[in-house]
């Protein structure tokens, strides 16, 4: 029941907030201004025994051969056995208007059987996108997220020891083509799509900065003609404008996470007049089997006689609770709550009102 009072204080005061102004560049991105995705192959050494078995990843042999070749070093197959190498692939995102030279970070994840990446060291490896070029080259110490153990008998994981991050491992090396100063029309993505904060936004916009500056195509999309204002630098009026509050409209929602539990309500979530009742009910079926057999010297043999118990019992609960129609939030849970159930049980309650017809809201369960 704490918990339940808990969830109460939670839900008022997500609803609550979800009513404050908000900045433009919260709720929009610029079209256009994005960052992009990178991969590379490539090899992390240095391991402590932990690398990948080369006989089980020969992908692995095939590419440190070649590094060795290309650095010099002549290796024969049966000569070859470290088990200090990994076989890793290298991700990255490349930021919007990142200049050569400029450094990122980069995820690396094990592809063989390595055991762990702790304590190893990225060698260089390429980055491409997905025109195949390539845009950076990532290099350096992995910091591994977990820690493994291991004996004859038992081994402990904790964590996933096999992926890892290389703070500003990555270098640029190509810069993506994309002249934003020379753009005079302009376009706003809203993250959450709708009509309401759309025509909001584009109203803010123009009470701001000038009438006419922005105009609504749809319910996600705001585009900004620069040149209503003049010769002006698309970076800075994008500047002006993002920090422009608006306040944006909620859709009425109910988010369900059977895993852990949860229930988000939004402000606007609304429930027609209803009642409703819960209870427990238990079956418990017992088994009790006899072994029964003949007298000594006796003829017959000797069976299992099968014995069952079944009952079911009601728990005690309360009736009817009544819920009255366009509550707001606040009443809403407070009235869900009267029939004393826990979070868990409150979710099905929630299923039930909605498939009645009496939930007014997104219901979404994940």
């Amino acid at each position: 029941m704490r918990l339940a009072w808990l969830l109460i204080g939670l839900l008022v005061w997500a609803g609550a907030a979800g009513a404050a102004p908000v900045r433009i560049k919260d709720l929009a991105n610029v079209d256009g201004v994005r960052g992009n995705d990178l991969v590379g192959y490539g090899l992390v050494v240095g391991l402590s025994g932990s690398g990948d078995s080369l006989r089980n990843a020969p992908f692995t042999e095939e590419i440190m051969s070649s590094l060795l070749e290309r650095l010099g070093v002549n290796v024969t197959e049966d000569a070859f056995r470290p088990k200090n190498v990994a076989a890793v692939i290298v991700t990255a995102t490349l930021p919007p208007f990142a200049r050569a030279g400029s450094q990122i970070d980069v995820n690396v994840a094990a592809i063989g059987d390595a055991k762990s990446l702790l304590g190893g060291t990225l060698v260089m490896t390429p980055l491409n996108a997905a025109d195949g070029e390539i845009y950076a080259v990532a290099q350096g110490s992995v910091l591994a997220g977990g820690a493994e153990a291991s004996g004859e008998a038992a081994s402990v994981v904790q964590g996933v020891p096999t992926t890892g991050t290389v703070p500003s491992g990555a270098r640029v090396e190509r810069e993506v083509a994309f002249d934003f100063s020379q753009m005079t029309s302009l376009r706003l993505a809203l993250r959450n799509p709708d009509f309401t904060t759309a025509a909001r936004v584009e109203a803010a916009i123009n009470r701001n900065l000038g009438s006419g500056l922005a105009n609504l195509l749809d319910s996600g999309t705001i585009e900004i003609d620069s040149t209503v204002l003049g010769k002006v630098n698309p970076a800075r009026l994008i500047g002006q404008i993002e920090n422009i509050t608006v306040e944006p409209e909620i859709a009425a929602r109910v988010v369900i996470d059977h895993r852990s539990g949860t229930i988000v309500m939004g402000e606007d979530v609304r429930i027609s007049h209803v009642a409703v009742s819960q209870g427990n009910l238990t079956l418990r079926v017992r088994e009790a089997p006899i072994v029964s057999q003949p007298n000594p010297f006796a003829p017959g043999d000797t069976v299992v006689v099968p014995r069952s118990q079944a009952e079911i019992t009601q728990e005690p609960g309360i009736g009817f609770a009544e819920v009255s129609g366009e509550s707001s939030l606040s009443e809403v849970v407070a009235g869900l709550n009267a029939l004393g159930v826990r979070p868990r049980d409150m979710i099905d309650i929630l299923k039930a009102v909605h498939a009645a017809g009496a939930l007014h809201a997104e219901f979404i369960v994940n």
